[in-house]
This record gives C-alpha cells, sequence and structure tokens, in this order.
C-alpha cells in the first residue's frame, strides 16, 4: 500500500490495509499474510496459545508485526474485559479486538455487550477494535464509548459467504468518522476489492488463505485487491447509470449525405 495513504488506528500508522484474522492458524499460514498478503497486524486469541501442532504462534510472527489480542470465547463483556487485561499483562500490547458471543450456532457478536465492554477498556487505556453485527446506533454508541475502529461482519464468521451485509456496512462507512474494517466472511479477493472501493479502510480475513488450494498465491490476490480497490476509492470511482446509456465519444458530427 502507498506509504503516502496510511491506514491509522488508535494512533498509530500502518501501510498495510490487510489484517489477518485468528482461527485456521498454521506457520505457513502467518508466514504467506506477513510476505505475501503484507499482514502488519495479526490477530491472536488469547486462550489459545498454540497451534494444532502445539508450536507457539508468538514465536513465528515476526518482530514488527502488530499483535490484536481478542477477546474470542468471551460470552459477555466481564469475560471479554478479563481477556483483555491478561493479554496485556502477558504482554500483548494495549490494542485489543472485542469480541464476545453468546450465540454458539451461527457465532454472531452480542453487540450490546460489547458496547459495555468497549468503555470499560477504552477508559483503561486499549486501543479497542470492537467486533459487531452492522447496525448504525450501535456502531455510534461504540463511537461515543471510545473505539478506535469499528469492525463489521461481511457474513458469518468462516463462511466465506462474501458481503452479505454490504448495504449496512455502506452506511457504517458513510456516517462513522472512524476506520471501518470489514471482518468475517470475506471468502474472494474480489470481495475484498469491492468492499475497499466502498471506502472500508481494511480488511480482514483468515478462512479464505487458510482454505486456499496455494496460499501463498491467495495471499498475494488479496493484496492485490486490497490495495486495487482502495486506489479505486480514492480516484473517486466512475458515476454509476441509473438508466440508458452514455457514449464515451459525442454523438455528434455525423456524416450526412
Amino acid at each position: 500500500m502507498q506509504n503516502n495513504d496510511p491506514l491509522v488506528i488508535g494512533g498509530h500508522t500502518f501501510d498495510s490495509r490487510f489484517i489477518l484474522g485468528s482461527g485456521k492458524y498454521s506457520l505457513r499460514l502467518i508466514e504467506a499474510a506477513v510476505k505475501d498478503a503484507g499482514a502488519q497486524m495479526i490477530t491472536l486469541a488469547v486462550r489459545r496459545a498454540n497451534t494444532k501442532e502445539q508450536e507457539n504462534i508468538l514465536d513465528y510472527i515476526p518482530k514488527g508485526v502488530t499483535l490484536l489480542p481478542n477477546t474470542s470465547g468471551a460470552r459477555n463483556a466481564q469475560e471479554a474485559i478479563r481477556i483483555a487485561r491478561l493479554a496485556r499483562e502477558l504482554g500483548c500490547g494495549d490494542f485489543v479486538k472485542v469480541e464476545i458471543m453468546r450465540d454458539t450456532k451461527y457465532l454472531l457478536p452480542d453487540n450490546a455487550e460489547t458496547i459495555k465492554a468497549t468503555e470499560v477498556l477504552a477508559n483503561e487505556g486499549f486501543i479497542v477494535m470492537p467486533y459487531m453485527y452492522p447496525d448504525l446506533n450501535v456502531a455510534r454508541d461504540l463511537v461515543n464509548a471510545g473505539a478506535a475502529s469499528i469492525m463489521p461482519l461481511a457474513a458469518p464468521i468462516g463462511s466465506n459467504n462474501g458481503l452479505a451485509t454490504r448495504s449496512f456496512i455502506q452506511i457504517l462507512i458513510d456516517e462513522i468518522d472512524l476506520p471501518i474494517i470489514v471482518d468475517a466472511g470475506i471468502g474472494r479477493p474480489s470481495q475484498a476489492c469491492e468492499a475497499m472501493e466502498m471506502g472500508a479502510a481494511a480488511i480482514m480475513a483468515n478462512t479464505a488463505l487458510a482454505t486456499a488450494g496455494d496460499l501463498t498465491l491467495m495471499a498475494s490476490a488479496f493484496r492485490k485487491a486490497i490495495e486495487a480497490g482502495r486506489s479505486a476509492y480514492l480516484s473517486g470511482l466512475g458515476r454509476v447509470l441509473v438508466r440508458g446509456a452514455s457514449a464515451s465519444d459525442p454523438l455528434t458530427g455525423f456524416l450526412h449525405d
């Protein structure tokens, strides 16, 4: 991403607009996300310190990559606050992704509890990045609670279903003066590009990369798609015609008999 167009979250500057989510971790995934997708921020589930191979993930995250501990597993604000404090004590820094889910079937975020946790943690000096179901009123409450960004889901976690909540995310982009980071459900580079064209500040993805046949190639594709979408957004894009057509050259000066 261009150095003259940084992503700023809580006073911290990033050149990349791709964030690697947690979940289907492997050492190859982390390497590809950093080297090929350009990730400068990686989420980390505090309650799960090891990969399936029983290797410590922290040992394989390069220096210079910002850790974004999440509160995955929290069922209410109190549990999320406790996990965030533990992450800070473990040396993971002040960033935290608040992720609260009572629903175990669809893993949808609990917006009400998320607002409560955001307010407490922001008052304690955390840089809070709340994961939420896209709702304008909730987003406004999160801003007032001290959130550093807003992270609406595009579709259920791990579904790769794309921008199912597109219209609601667009409302947040238009109305909320914080970085809107599209999180969960992005399954293809083209979907990431579309979200960036809408004006999203960044994309978080995990399953799309982790389940790809060629992880390195997919990571690179996401990087290019996000950069292309951002450039298109900054360009102003072309106007959308409601009906009819418009010639690229003026229909004048016809030859007459």
